[in-house]
């Protein structure tokens, strides 16, 4: 699996219509075939910062959402909303997906 965290910071202004911005680049991408999970998060710290992680199959599926049209479109979107370059993580792990957490679990009560 090909695990990528990109890390976004939207200029103020326009902070609070990110996920606007991006939803017809996010749907798309999450229809893509290799695409295992595409989660956007925004910080408690910095309503500004908005955290991407993304998981595709294989570097294959990788290949396929950046040769996009929707990855061209969604860049062009983001571009004119951010304030600085965004900074990325991006490794392949040898799981597919989410896997459960072992040091904890639901309790009752």
């Amino acid at each position: 699996m090909i695990f990528i965290a990109v890390r976004f910071t939207a200029r103020p202004e326009l902070a609070d219509t990110w996920l606007d911005r991006v939803a017809d680049f996010t749907r798309a991408t999450r229809e893509e075939p290799g695409n295992l999970f595409f989660d956007w998060s925004r910080s408690v710290d910095d309503p500004n910062t908005f955290v991407l992680l993304e998981a595709f199959a294989d570097a294959d599926a990788g290949a396929v959402h950046v040769a996009s049209d929707h990855f061209k479109a969604g860049l062009e979107a983001m571009a004119g909303a951010i304030a600085t370059t965004p900074e990325i993580i991006n490794v392949e792990v040898p799981q597919q997906g989410w896997g459960a957490m072992a040091e904890l679990a639901p309790t009752e009560g």
